[in-house]
């Protein structure tokens, strides 16, 4: 048999798609913006990239929704962003990072950048 969009899922047995969630948020410009998300991963399981979309915020958490087997338990009745979801080239096929134009996991990655990206980023006001 071969794998389609219409049974792709039934054999991404990690459910990749559904353990983290994400939201864009305005392109971060000033130094302001950087300590914001600063603060924003300090925190556990949040990480920033950049892809050709623009600037997301990503959260490392499973769905409650998610069965033992993979499956959704809600799967009737999940929300739209669920049924819109285009599988036709996912991380099934490739992982995400591949297009991550920027990538930051840890406080210590997106410091070192904020520290490149503005010359005085050490220095106070």
């Amino acid at each position: 048999m071969s794998i389609t969009a219409e049974t792709k899922c039934s054999y991404c047995f990690k459910t990749i798609c559904c353990q983290y969630i994400t939201q864009q948020i305005d392109s971060p410009k000033k130094k302001a913006d950087f300590q914001v998300m600063l603060w924003q991963i300090a925190h556990a399981n949040v990480e920033f990239y950049k892809d050709e979309d623009g600037w997301f915020l990503m959260f490392i958490t499973p769905c409650e929704q998610l069965e033992a087997t993979g499956g959704c338990a809600i799967y009737n009745q999940r929300p739209d962003i669920c049924r819109e979801y285009d599988n036709d080239y996912c991380e099934y096929d490739a992982s995400a990072e591949e297009n991550f134009e920027l990538y930051f996991k840890t406080y210590d990655e997106l410091l070192s950048y904020c520290r490149k990206r503005f010359k005085k980023w050490d220095k106070k006001k």
